[in-house]
């Protein structure tokens, strides 16, 4: 693709595969917080992950990662090098479950979580959205139909 937007013909088509095609196994994320403390917090007691490991220099949290089934999450002190940084613009984290996502929801309301938007059906899944303690947006959402081949 190029920098000039009007040559769409740059573009591969839908379905086309390249000659050497990028095969990734896993995404992970990595979020830049305001308290590693609090946002590991929020993540562990709010949503439900666990605390997998945490990283300190001279007694003080400098990240911590967590995990929520096969996902993983690094969360990393923001040190304010770059000055007040704004968080969560123009971004966000999508999380796929098997879980009933109604129910998920309500556990995260009834723990403090506020939703951006309520459990409804789209794009073919139950979907519904948050964000975390540091505006970071979350969506979280289940498959509503059989998925053939899965």
């Amino acid at each position: 693709m190029t920098a000039d937007s009007s040559h769409d013909d740059t573009i591969p088509a839908i379905g086309a595969v390249p000659d050497a095609p990028f095969d990734a196994v896993s995404v992970s994320a990595s979020l830049t917080v305001g308290s590693v403390q609090r946002s590991a917090e929020w993540y562990c007691d709010v949503l439900g992950f666990t605390l997998d490991e945490r990283f300190e220099r001279e007694g003080r949290l400098l990240a911590a990662t967590l995990k929520a089934g096969a996902v993983r999450l690094l969360l990393t002190q923001d040190d304010g090098a770059k000055g007040d940084r704004v968080k969560g613009e123009g971004f966000s984290l999508m999380y796929s479950t098997a879980q009933d996502v109604d129910a998920l929801a309500k556990r995260i309301e009834s723990r403090g979580g506020v939703l951006d938007a309520q459990p409804a059906d789209a794009w073919r899944s139950r979907v519904f959205r948050l964000r975390d303690p540091d505006g970071f947006r979350l969506v979280i959402s289940s498959k509503t139909w059989d998925e053939p081949g899965r």
